[in-house]
């Protein structure tokens, strides 16, 4: 009789788990050691590690994740990366989410990010704020639009590396429940980044999702500090050290919704208009 009730327990608390998992969201974060333009090693490194993550629904890689922060398209073949974040949304059912330096047609370049759905269809945004103390503006054009991507039901607004210090391009005007940024931001200026994702976060009361590299280029030094921040400013999840690895976290949008209800900051924003 104790036997069967045992049985019968775990097998409610089973249920009770996928329940409570499947009113949430989950996301992988891939904190990557980036290999400086080797396209395809990087993409072989990835999909390793996708290919032992566990069920997800979002995967997503930093700035750049397949050549490190080039400025240059010499050697690139442009298509690949895309079609290979395709391909893993197609076979593991999940949104695959990531920066690539990117030649348009005009002839111009792009530091474009992507965010591609199980079904194959594609969001786009070109980073706004170019990195001019780095010189990226001299080789990129700057993005116009914002973009916000729709997935599961949830609204992901697209931010790319420096991006996140400009609190009025971010500013949520209730159109989205998270936040995506991809970076290659330095170890120099780390103490900035974990400051501004929590800040991001608790200004507009969402998610924030900071997805950085790891490793070396031959500028700079990488720690990653890759991190998932709620709308309190409190951590979800984040990488254990600067290593190479996979942070997963699950986000639970009917709790902010609730949150944002009871708490009603955005209502009290300040008004404005944006001109480019």
């Amino acid at each position: 009789m104790i036997k069967n009730l045992q049985i019968k327990f775990y097998v409610l608390l089973l249920q009770t788990k996928k329940q409570n998992r499947e009113k949430t969201m989950r996301v992988t974060l891939l904190q990557t050691d980036i290999q400086w333009m080797e396209t395809e090693q990087n993409m072989k490194n990835a999909e390793s590690m996708i290919n032992s993550c566990p069920e997800t629904d979002l995967f997503v890689l930093p700035e750049m994740w397949n050549t490190g922060f080039i400025t240059t398209h010499e050697g690139l073949q442009q298509d690949m990366a895309l079609e290979w974040m395709t391909s893993i949304a197609r076979r593991k059912n999940a949104a695959v989410c990531g920066s690539l330096s990117v030649k348009s047609n005009d002839g111009k370049s792009y530091n474009r990010q992507y965010f591609v759905k199980p079904d194959t269809t594609v969001s786009i945004y070109d980073k706004r704020h170019l990195f001019s103390y780095g010189g990226e503006d001299q080789f990129y054009h700057a993005g116009n639009s914002r973009t916000v991507a729709e997935y599961q039901g949830a609204r992901f607004l697209l931010l790319t590396c420096y991006d996140l210090r400009f609190p009025v391009w971010a500013r949520n005007t209730d159109e989205y429940d998270a936040i995506i940024c991809v970076a290659n931001w330095p170890e120099s200026r780390q103490h900035v980044w974990d400051t501004l994702l929590r800040a991001r976060a608790i200004e507009n009361q969402c998610y924030v999702i900071g997805c950085n590299r790891v490793g070396e280029d031959p500028k700079c030094s990488y720690i990653g500090h890759s991190a998932v921040i709620d709308s309190r400013g409190r951590t979800v999840a984040e990488a254990e050290d600067a290593n190479q690895q996979m942070i997963f976290a699950d986000l639970d949008f009917e709790h902010q919704n609730r949150f944002r209800q009871k708490f009603p900051v955005l209502t009290d924003r300040d008004l404005f208009t944006f001109e480019n």
